[in-house]
Order: C-alpha cells, then structure tokens, then sequence
C-alpha cells in the first residue's frame, strides 16, 4: 500500500507521498505521475490538506442494503448518482460549518474512488484499472432541503459539506474492509465494504457510461446505516480499516442564513 497526500508548509502547498514519517514531494499531483522532487519533509513539521483537485464530484446513493431497509427504501436496479460541487471539500482537522442550523443536518461516511486514467465505455471487469486509489469522505446533507427538492445537488453542496481524507491509498484491496464513524466518541456507523450492493468496478463502469472519467476525478460510493444529525460543538471520527482517521470539528456557519421555508407535512425525508 502506498499513501499520497496534499501538504502545506507554510504558504507553500504540494503533492508527496508519505514514506514512514517523511513527506516526499511530488512535482505533479500523484494521480497523474508519481515523480518525485528530491524534497523531502518531516511529516510532523507540514499540515495535511485536501489530498485531491477533482474536476468531478460524483456521490451514489442506497448503496448498502442495510441502509436502504432502515430508511425504508426500495432497491433501483442501478446506482443512484448525482453531483456535489467541488468546492464543498473540507481537509482532515477542516471544521464543517451548518448553512441553515436549524436544518436538520446529517453526516454520513463513505468509502471515496480517485480515478487514474481518462475512462469512457469502460466496461467493470476493465474499470479497476482505471482507478488511481480511494479514501475516506463524509457525505453531509440537509435533510430539510432534501426533502423539498427533485436534485440532491444544492443540499449536499454548501462549502465543508465533503470532508475528506486525510491520505489517499494506492495498491489497497477494498473489497472487504471495516468503515466506522463515531460521533463525540460514539459509534455511529458500522459496517463492511462488501455489503456495498454496487461494487467499485461497478460503480466505475456506470458512472462512465454517461461521462468521461478524468485522472482526480473523485466518486463517493454511498453510506451504510446509522446517518445522523450533527449539531454545533461536535467531533466526528471516520476510519475505514487501519488507515488513519479522518477528523473534523463541527460548528454552525458565521453570518448563518435565515431558515429556508420547506415543506416538512409534505415530503418525507429522504436519507441517501
């Protein structure tokens, strides 16, 4: 397994790989050649940043049978996806700051694809070799716009609503490994990889049926059972398997919005 990152020194930012506690920069971002520059930092001594720069942020919802019976779901036949904006990205240690507080609002985590090479018409038996690595993301939504809104887009997307990493993982079996979130220290989510009902070259092959797949280009794979809301004054702790934890603080946003009218005795709310 080896382990990729973005990093901050200062004013400086750069991509490198991690070696034992070294960071060894990159002279381009990883997912497009790992060529190294000859610098070489104390891990202890930078600051872990987003480790992607994705022209696409794809999500796939009801990917977990466990999940959709606990919303009382019904199976597609096909993965739900849509688009979350780039810009919601949020770092490892990053704070996610609530649009709407009064909104019902709820993490969810997810297993994440960064995709390698250019792919289209990609059938699954050919798509693991189009996948760069995966890691760790968080899927946080707005429940109350959720339920009043057709597209998930808007209510996925406001800025930290994607926190992600801290590393990306190249060379790593994902086929079977254990995914937790824990909120103030309490078990959340708990599940396996292999209870996803879509896998990775699965998911890969669809998604790029419809669209070319660029080298960065980053897919959330969906959330197992336990979603829940998030209130200000929260720690969150993802981790799939022994990689490291992805943490973030929980806060409402400065300068909040005023509660968005919703047609709560209309809709149902939808957890994806």
């Amino acid at each position: 397994m080896r382990t990729f990152g973005g990093f901050r020194s200062g004013d400086k930012f750069f991509y490198g790989e991690v070696v034992g506690d070294e960071v060894h920069a990159l002279a381009l971002p990883f997912w497009i050649d790992v060529e190294p520059t000859g610098e070489i930092s104390k891990l202890a001594h930078v600051d872990v940043d987003l480790p992607v720069s994705p022209s696409k942020l794809i999500a796939v919802g009801l990917n977990y049978a466990n999940h959709i019976r606990e919303m009382a779901r019904t199976p597609l036949g096909t993965p739900l996806i849509w688009f979350k904006a780039p810009s919601s990205l949020l770092p490892h240690n990053g704070r996610i700051e609530i649009a709407y507080p009064a909104h019902q609002t709820d993490f969810e985590i997810e297993l994440a694809i960064v995709i390698g090479k250019p792919a289209k018409n990609v059938n699954p038996q050919q798509a693991p070799e189009f996948v760069f690595g995966y890691s760790l993301a968080l899927d946080i939504s707005d429940r109350d716009l959720q339920k009043t809104e057709k597209q998930f887009g808007r209510c996925k997307s406001f800025d930290t609503y994607t926190p992600f990493g801290p590393f990306v993982y190249a060379n790593v079996n994902v086929s079977d490994l254990s995914i937790e979130l824990r909120q103030n220290g309490q078990l959340r989510q708990q599940a396996r990889t292999s209870e996803m009902i879509y896998s990775v070259a699965q998911i890969v092959s669809f998604a790029n049926q419809s669209m070319t797949l660029a080298p960065g280009d980053v897919i959330l794979t969906g959330t197992p059972p336990g979603v829940g809301p998030i209130h200000a004054g929260d720690e969150l702790e993802a981790v799939i398997d022994n990689w490291l934890p992805l943490r973030n603080s929980v806060a409402n946003a400065p300068n909040t919005s005023p509660v968005e009218k919703t047609k709560a005795n209309e809709i149902s709310v939808e957890r994806i």
